[in-house]
């Protein structure tokens, strides 16, 4: 989280030197149907009054950096990195930096509609879908689905925000307590969907799939296809896609003259250096040195 902390102090010290008041900023980073996520830089700190608001659905904030208080009606908690802050649609909630100024979050919301429909489907029985408790605390099984999202806010790498937006919320109802009957078992018809649609990604690597088209087309909710894509390819559908589209990209360099920027377009990608940053994770080469060396062997 180093970068993230770096962010936040540098916002600080900028509040400082000008004098002005303390703010909350959202930048967004992703949405999809049913969520979105955004990141939030605070720079209230001891002197200012402690703001209260409203939770605009289902809210599942990852504290990145600095603490603070967080009061709704189920209690007050101290919010610390790597603890996650927790919000019913419609609560009211107050924050305050009595302890010390400023923190970041990456928050995601959920629209209540699809946050029980997560919550279904990973094995939540009663119908009550509201949060009993202000937070969970900062859990080992939390670290890497926090630590993503750190390196996407901080766009090192490529980004997934819809899968991380699933395994977020089950991770928070597991952590809570919330599920209390085992998921149903994938089906034989499940697991032959996922490899229908793993033919669909290998013929059209570089189409906008998402794991919410994908889950479409494999007629499954995207839990379901999130959990039953892994157990049966070993993978996530977004490691299946970015590697499926790297092979992509590998060939039409190894056998054509198109620009390397034109070939990263074609197989999907939207940002020419995340294209090179994952093409040199892959193959332990520039995609310019892949082409060179492909030359040089059919020379």
């Amino acid at each position: 989280m180093g970068k993230i902390a770096v962010t936040l102090q540098q916002a600080l010290a900028q509040r400082a030197r000008e004098g002005t008041r303390g703010s909350t900023a959202a930048r967004p980073l992703a949405q999809g149907a049913g969520w979105d996520v955004a990141d939030m830089l605070c720079t209230f700190g001891p002197r200012d009054q402690p703001f209260e608001e409203r939770h605009g659905g289902v809210c599942i904030a990852m504290v990145v950096a600095g603490s603070f208080g967080y009061r709704v009606a189920a209690g007050r908690e101290l919010l610390t990195p790597g603890a996650l802050l927790l919000g019913n649609n419609g609560d009211c909630f107050e924050c305050g930096h009595r302890h010390g100024a400023g923190d970041r979050c990456i928050a995601f919301r959920y629209a209540p509609a699809y946050f029980e429909r997560l919550a279904a489907d990973a094995g939540m029985s009663n119908g009550n879908l509201n949060f009993r408790g202000a937070r969970v605390p900062s859990l080992r099984s939390l670290s890497p689905l926090i630590a993503r999202a750190c390196a996407g806010a901080s766009e090192v790498g490529e980004p997934v925000w819809d899968e991380l937006a699933v395994e977020l919320a089950v991770a928070t109802l597991d952590a809570t307590g919330a599920l209390t009957r085992a998921a149903q078992p994938a089906s034989a018809a499940a697991w032959s969907r996922v490899a229908q649609t793993v033919r669909l990604i290998d013929d059209a690597p570089g189409a906008p799939h998402t794991l919410a088209s994908l889950a479409a087309a494999a007629g499954l909710s995207e839990f379901y296809f999130l959990r039953t894509f892994q157990r049966v390819t070993g993978v996530t559908p977004h490691q299946y896609l970015l590697r499926a589209r790297l092979r992509a990209a590998a060939l039409r360099l190894h056998d054509g003259s198109a620009k390397i920027v034109d070939v990263a377009l074609d197989c999907g990608f939207n940002d020419l250096s995340n294209f090179n940053h994952a093409f040199r994770a892959e193959f332990a080469s520039s995609p310019r040195t892949w082409r060179a060396r492909g030359r040089a062997r059919r020379a």
